[in-house]
C-alpha cells in the first residue's frame, strides 16, 4: 500500500497502545512484524498467541534477542508502559483494567483458548478507546474477530493481515466478515504502519 494511504488512515489519530493477536503461523508473522522497531518506541505493544495449556511460553525470550525494546511476559497488576513489548503467558486470560494495568484470570477458555485474543482486545478497547490500535494476524479460528470489532466500535484503529498472505486465513477472514476493518494489509505494510505511528 502507498505510504500516503497509510498516513491518511492515521490522520487525526493519537495511538497510545497496540494489541496484536495471532494463532497458527503467528510466531513467524510476528518475527517479520516486530523486529526493527526502534528503541524508545513510544507505544505499548501487547501480543497474544494461542499457547497450549501447561506449556511454558518462551516468546519473551525469543523476541528479546531480536528486539531493541524491552520484552517480557505480562504480570498481574503490572502497569502497562510505553516502549515495552508484552506477551500473554500460558494458562491465564490477559486483560487490561481501566487504570491501564494488566489482570490475569482463570476464567474458562474462550474459543478453546486461554489466553484468548478476544479477552485482551475487548478489555484494551474499554481501557484505551480511540487511542488503541488492534491488529489481527494469521490463525485458524474466530478468536479475535469480536475483539477487533470492539476496538473499532470504541473508535480505535483496526488492522487485519491480508488473508491471501496469511499462513492460515481463517482468523483474518472471520474478522473481516464480522466488521470491516480500517485496513487490510500485508505484514510489510503493517510493519511500516507501526513505524509511522512513531512519527504521527
Amino acid at each position: 500500500m502507498d505510504p500516503a494511504q497509510l498516513q491518511a488512515a492515521l490522520a487525526g489519530r493519537k495511538v497510545e497502545a497496540v494489541v496484536i493477536g495471532a494463532s497458527a503461523g503467528g510466531v513467524g508473522a510476528l518475527l517479520r512484524l516486530l523486529p526493527g522497531l526502534p528503541a524508545g518506541y513510544g507505544r505499548a505493544l501487547m501480543a497474544i498467541l494461542h499457547i497450549p495449556e501447561g506449556r511454558q511460553s518462551h516468546l519473551a525470550g525469543v523476541f528479546q534477542q531480536r528486539m531493541h525494546l524491552p520484552v517480557r511476559e505480562a504480570r498481574d497488576k503490572e502497569e502497562v508502559s510505553a516502549g515495552t513489548l508484552y506477551f500473554a503467558g500460558s494458562g491465564y486470560h490477559l486483560s487490561v483494567e481501566n487504570d491501564r494495568s494488566f489482570s490475569l484470570s482463570c476464567e474458562a477458555p474462550l474459543h478453546f483458548a486461554r489466553p484468548a485474543i478476544d479477552y485482551l482486545m475487548q478489555s484494551a478497547a474499554d481501557a484505551y478507546g480511540p487511542a488503541l490500535a488492534g491488529i489481527l494476524l494469521t490463525g485458524a479460528n474466530q478468536d479475535g474477530a469480536a475483539g477487533l470489532a470492539a476496538i473499532g466500535a470504541a473508535g480505535g484503529l483496526t488492522v487485519v493481515q491480508d488473508p491471501r498472505e496469511a499462513d492460515v486465513p481463517t482468523m483474518p477472514q472471520e474478522a473481516i466478515a464480522l466488521r470491516q476493518p480500517d485496513l487490510i494489509l500485508t505484514l510489510d505494510d503493517i510493519h511500516t504502519l507501526l513505524l509511522m505511528l512513531e512519527k504521527n
